[in-house]
């Protein structure tokens, strides 16, 4: 077998470099140019000038660091977690709250304008919620570091493999955001310390699931120091041998489901701890109910939701439109969506899988018609699918997006290739602190 051959690494240079950051990058980074080749620096906003050092090179762009500030942009705050700049959980925490959101709306004109060769004309006022402890799902990673005699919980370090050393994590739901060093104590009493690595958090309206991942089974004395943990902090706690469908309660506790609840629309979703659900609660009520105002849902629309999940968006488009089909291409999901329709005794929607990256026009639902279509794609986005749209001889498309890019990209797609016209825009401020970019977009024929 031959040996695989690594490219060297770059000698980089030691000497700091002065600049001024012209733009932010999508991820939230400052942007500048040193002989003509990009440079993306962590914590570094547009006008200001500073002196960075280079944390890696390569053919096309590079990376750095502030080493010295020079001048501050109005925007700039003092973060408010200790442990921000090595975790790399958090990536805006250096812009004030209120300004976040705005710079993501300016990153969402860019990516239009420049990808999509699209304008916005007209923006939704951006939807903002609760600035910390607002995250609910999470994969945490969990490290047992001989030499520092502890537990490791949380995320990883900022452009780094290894777990970052916290004590906190400011925005966790405080159930668990605030309970990392409980954590760690009690991971460290386990037999099996070393071979945990990874704990899958989700946290509903009112309870809180952990699903530990294990690669050896846990001993009796293991379960019940994680049983008496549980019941202390009024946790489920989960023991995960192989894949999301192996979690299971400890022997002898409960099946906790956690629930979320879109109260305007009267209707709640239960879920297993591994499937998707947005981060956000409140952020993804305003966001359901924007949807439903805007397309105005009535007894005659039939109506697809591509990418539905557990049915976030079609169970309560169901409550007004006439008929609704959700397509997701996940099957544990597709069966968990039909469940929550029975749940909320909903029979007008219907649930398939199907893989929307791929060729569907020959399925039986995809030879319909809709006059309105729900996207909401993963980071990819939704080009593959956008080509059905003829077909379904859609009036109204609304897309919902983590991913600014690809959503500037499919609204390029719909609007100059399609015939639509892009009607409003707008950002959600689904991941404040991160430089996540979640925005939602209208377009009619």
């Amino acid at each position: 077998m031959a040996r695989r051959r690594y490219p060297k690494k770059r000698k980089l240079p030691e000497e700091a470099v002065r600049v001024t950051i012209e733009s932010l990058a999508h991820d939230g980074r400052g942007v500048t140019h040193v002989d003509g080749k990009a440079v993306f620096i962590d914590e570094a906003l547009p006008g200001e000038q500073l002196e960075f050092i280079y944390t890696d090179m390569r053919k096309d762009f590079a990376e750095g660091k502030v080493e010295t500030l020079l001048t501050r942009a109005p925007e700039r705050t003092e973060a408010e977690c200790p442990h921000y700049g090595r975790c790399g959980g958090c990536s805006f925490q250096h812009v004030m709250n209120a300004e976040q959101i705005k710079m993501k709306q300016g990153l969402l004109v860019e990516q239009f304008q420049r990808i999509g060769k699209v304008s916005i004309n007209e923006f939704w006022e951006p939807l903002t919620g609760p600035y910390w402890g607002y995250r609910r799902k999470a994969r945490m990673g969990v490290k047992y570091v001989a030499k520092k005699g502890r537990v490791l919980v949380g995320f990883r370090e900022r452009r780094n493999p290894f777990l970052a050393e916290i004590e906190s994590c400011k925005v966790m739901h405080p159930i668990v955001g605030e309970k990392l060093m409980d954590l760690s104590a009690m991971i460290g009493q386990l037999s099996i310390k070393d071979k945990i690595p990874q704990i899958e958090v989700a946290i509903g309206d009112t309870d809180c699931v952990l699903a530990f991942r294990v690669l050896e089974p846990a001993t009796d004395a293991d379960k019940e120091i994680m049983r008496e943990f549980g019941h202390q902090h009024n946790i489920s706690m989960c023991l995960q041998s192989k894949g999301p469908d192996t979690i299971k309660p400890l022997e002898g506790e409960p099946e906790i489901m956690p629930e979320y609840a879109l109260p305007e629309q009267g209707i709640h979703f239960r879920f297993k701890p591994a499937m998707f659900t947005q981060v956000n609660y409140e952020i993804n009520r305003k966001m359901v109910t924007r949807v439903m105002q805007e397309m105005d849902f009535n007894a005659q629309d039939s109506v697809l939701d591509l990418f539905c999940g557990l049915g976030n968006f079609t169970l309560p488009i169901a409550t007004k439109a006439g008929r609704v089909v959700g397509i997701e291409g996940d099957l544990p999901l597709v069966n968990h969506a039909k469940e929550n329709a029975r749940l909320n005794n909903l029979s007008n929607v219907e649930f398939y899988v199907a893989d929307l990256s791929k060729d569907v026009s020959g399925q039986a639902w995809a030879r319909q018609k809709y006059n309105k279509v729900m996207l909401d794609p993963s980071r990819a986005g939704a080009a593959d699918v956008l080509a059905n749209l003829k077909k379904w001889e859609a009036e109204w498309v609304m897309y919902v997006s983590c991913n600014p890019s690809t959503l500037a990209r499919d609204a390029g797609i719909l609007v100059n290739e399609l015939g639509y016209t892009l009607v409003k825009a707008g950002v959600m401020d689904m991941f404040p602190q991160t430089g996540h970019v979640e925005s939602i977009a209208l377009f009619k024929k």
